[in-house]
């Protein structure tokens, strides 16, 4: 791509020197196309099955927790994705990765403990979709087609090694059918929601009592939104794509870097924010506490519940059919990124015994297949708890690495330093905290 800055300027970059907010050395570069294609890139790669979670356990303790989310999720997920951007481009290399940055700031110890933690990001959230995958088939063919689902191990089986054969045929069949399937699934999405309208009542308003919102949801008002921190965190996380933004967006800018990915971001979450949550108040609106209580526990989709819920054969047909599309969707995605994980870790392991392994090897590669479909395959069986898996595993890593890391890096690298001491830091660490404190919750309740 071609270059707006001196070579002085962009060798201060490689020596590592952060670039500055707002660069007196010139004027700002104007908006380009491809700040368009990354906002809409970013947009559409936060938007997943994820969201299809959301509703149920916002709405699920009425009126207060949808308010409390609709206030923080734009900063939430603006300062927590701007921080990791900056500590990407605090790296001295420019093609530097979230592994790299973390083996030049903290050592190579850190690095591989980074790369455990990828992997325990990303794979229980494959986990989730083969969980979910399953319940909303089976939904769709009792409720939908009136046909009784074959035993659920089979289904389970089924179904995991159909995407899995899908992931078989290579990165480029994967990474094409996401393309096609981000946007129209939007777009559905906002569809869906205008169409939810008509539908929508009075019962989510009747819970600003917060004993009426304590009888809905199980749980005290505190304890409510502590669990909604995880499954937000979950729903709006885009970090797996941060890595390549940042890369881009310096080659592209060089010391205007921080700037320019500062106002594609905005964009990005802007648009996030708006369409997540008018999908999550339309289909809260559209129901009531109970009804999300109730889709909880039969641990599907809020897509599947409307379709079993409305007597309408548009929803009745159209909405479990959007949410199996997007659960293959996302798990299609998750895969690379599990399975990226997971041969790191091999290599990593490797190369503490002194050995080198080729993690694009066929042995590898089947190996890693083999054990993502048996592993996908026993949890879908075993249908463990949707959301509790999002609140107990999924939602705390990524909150890890994306909420506490980037803030303890801007306080202790130097190149990180004239980001310290704002507000959005204090604000970003205390929603990753939150979200790891679901892990102790849950154990405690355990007991």
């Amino acid at each position: 791509m071609s270059q707006i800055v001196s070579h002085s300027a962009s060798a201060g970059v490689r020596d590592g020197v952060a670039p500055s907010e707002s660069p007196a050395s010139s004027s700002a570069p104007s908006w380009r196309k491809s700040d368009t294609v990354w906002s809409l890139s970013l947009f559409g790669t936060a938007i997943g099955a994820g969201v299809l979670f959301l509703p149920i356990n916002a709405g699920i303790g009425g009126i207060i927790p949808m308010i409390v989310m609709a206030v923080v999720a734009y900063p939430m997920a603006h300062w927590a994705h701007r921080g990791l951007t900056r500590f990407i481009l605090s790296a001295s290399k420019e093609d530097a990765d979230l592994t790299d940055v973390v083996d030049e700031h903290f050592g190579n110890k850190a690095g591989a403990f980074i790369t455990v933690l990828y992997f325990l990001s990303v794979y229980p959230i494959l986990l989730v979709y083969s969980v979910t995958i399953t319940n909303t088939v089976n939904s769709f063919l009792e409720h939908q087609l009136g046909i009784t689902p074959l035993p659920r191990w089979l289904m389970s089986l089924i179904l995991v090694g159909g995407l899995i054969f899908v992931v078989s045929l290579g990165r480029s069949v994967i990474v094409k059918a996401m393309s096609v399937l981000v946007f129209p699934f939007i777009a559905i999405l906002v569809v869906l929601s205008i169409y939810l309208i008509p539908k929508w009542n009075t019962a989510l308003f009747q819970t600003f009592d917060l004993r009426t919102s304590a009888e809905a949801s199980g749980h005290s008002i505190w304890v409510t939104l502590l669990l909604l921190v995880p499954v937000m965190v979950f729903s709006f996380n885009h970090s797996p794509i941060i890595s390549s933004f940042a890369q881009e967006k310096r080659a592209e800018y060089g010391q205007w870097a921080d700037y320019k990915t500062g106002r594609i971001l905005t964009v990005a979450q802007i648009l996030m924010v708006v369409v997540v949550m008018f999908f999550v108040f339309s289909c809260a609106l559209s129901l009531s506490p109970a009804d999300l209580a109730a889709a909880k526990e039969q641990n599907i989709t809020i897509l599947s519940y409307l379709a079993n819920h409305f007597d309408s054969p548009v929803i009745q047909w159209a909405a479990p059919i959007i949410a199996m599309i997007a659960v293959a969707k996302s798990f299609l995605g998750h895969y690379l990124g599990a399975a990226e994980g997971f041969q790191g870790l091999i290599a990593s392991g490797a190369a503490s015994k002194g050995k080198t392994v080729d993690t694009q090897s066929r042995a590898l590669v089947l190996g890693t297949l083999a054990f993502m479909l048996i592993s996908s395959w026993l949890v879908a069986w075993l249908n463990p708890s949707i959301l509790g898996m999002i609140e107990t595993m999924c939602g705390p890593t990524i909150a890890i690495l994306l909420f506490l890391m980037p803030m303890y890096a801007i306080h202790k690298v130097p190149a990180l330093a004239k980001y310290r001491g704002r507000i959005s830091n204090y604000l970003v660490f205390g929603m990753g905290l939150l979200a790891l404190c679901t892990i102790v919750y849950s154990i405690v309740q355990a007991f």
